[in-house]
């Protein structure tokens, strides 16, 4: 009882079956972390970014009461910059919805204002308003921290989402191992009475099932976490030439520590609830039998 027969041998066609469907769940659930990640990195990245930025938009204005009343707004003390876009860059932000002609003749080309605040010593909007209500503008002022705001709810979502996701394929994972180790126990069963009688008793027959699921789903969690790698390397390869802001809408996947991190930790989990539904399983089974 020194030398331990495998209850499962290598060529067994189930084994090969089973090494795949774990390979697969855990680079579904790698990249699904890894996807999530970048994804909330990004979106953290651009609602930082705009999380200052106030737009004055005005309509049936003079273009020198607007750079007057830029200039005054620019004084105050929680307003980093206060700039009055040029007709080119207004042109630039109107070709998506019209084109690269702009916008039809005969309408006029409204004026806008950027506003770079420190919302950190004060929201400058009422501020700004009275400026433009004492200097007769009619505008609209929006402020983009609102949208950083749907943002982070959107975030706070797919958190929740991704994780719920890579939890139901570690609970598929585990379902899959706990009958492919009923199966094998079953078709072993010869094995196992042998065992019995020789004295063996349960958990050293647990343990052997153990060992051997533990292994082939870190190999499985190995393959899908390279395959997850190689996948996840080709999306920064085809990001990396990717400019403007659609790009910065991108999940940033960047391979960094925490993203490794990430991929090495997936076959050890694999491995872990493998060898947890192997023991369980057939020492369920064999109290059952007893």
């Amino acid at each position: 009882m020194n030398r331990e027969s495998p209850l499962l041998p290598v060529s067994d066609a189930r084994e090969a079956a089973l090494f795949f469907v774990v390979g697969a769940l855990c680079f579904l659930a790698a990249l699904a972390a890894l996807t999530t990640r970048g994804t909330y990195t990004a979106a953290q990245a651009w609602s930082a970014q705009i999380e200052g930025e106030i737009s004055i938009l005005m309509r049936d204005t003079d273009r020198r009461a607007a750079e007057a009343a830029a200039e005054e707004i620019e004084t105050l003390a929680t307003v980093l910059e206060a700039r009055l876009l040029s007709v080119e860059e207004i042109e630039a932000l109107l070709e998506p919805s019209f084109g690269p002609g702009g916008m039809p003749e005969g309408l006029p080309l409204p004026l806008l204002i950027a506003v770079q605040a420190d919302l950190a010593t004060g929201d400058p909007i009422s501020a700004i308003e009275e400026i433009l209500d004492r200097n007769g503008i009619e505008a609209e002022v929006s402020a983009h921290s609102r949208y950083a705001s749907d943002v982070r709810n959107a975030l706070g979502v797919l958190r929740l989402v991704a994780l719920g996701a890579v939890a139901l394929l570690a609970a598929t994972a585990v379902a899959v191992i706990a009958f492919a180790t009923h199966a094998a126990l079953l078709a072993r069963r010869d094995i196992v009475d042998v065992l019995h009688l020789s004295g063996a008793e349960d958990r050293y027959i647990a343990g052997l099932f153990e060992r051997r699921f533990w292994v082939l789903a870190l190999k499985g969690g190995a393959a899908g976490a390279i395959a997850a790698l190689m996948v996840t390397a080709m999306i920064v390869f085809s990001a990396s030439n990717a400019s403007g802001v659609d790009a910065q809408l991108l999940p940033q996947l960047s391979l960094d520590f925490w993203d490794l991190f990430i991929l090495i930790l997936t076959p050890i989990i694999a491995g872990l609830a493998a060898r947890l539904a192997a023991r369980l399983t057939v020492m369920q089974s064999l109290k059952v039998n007893t």
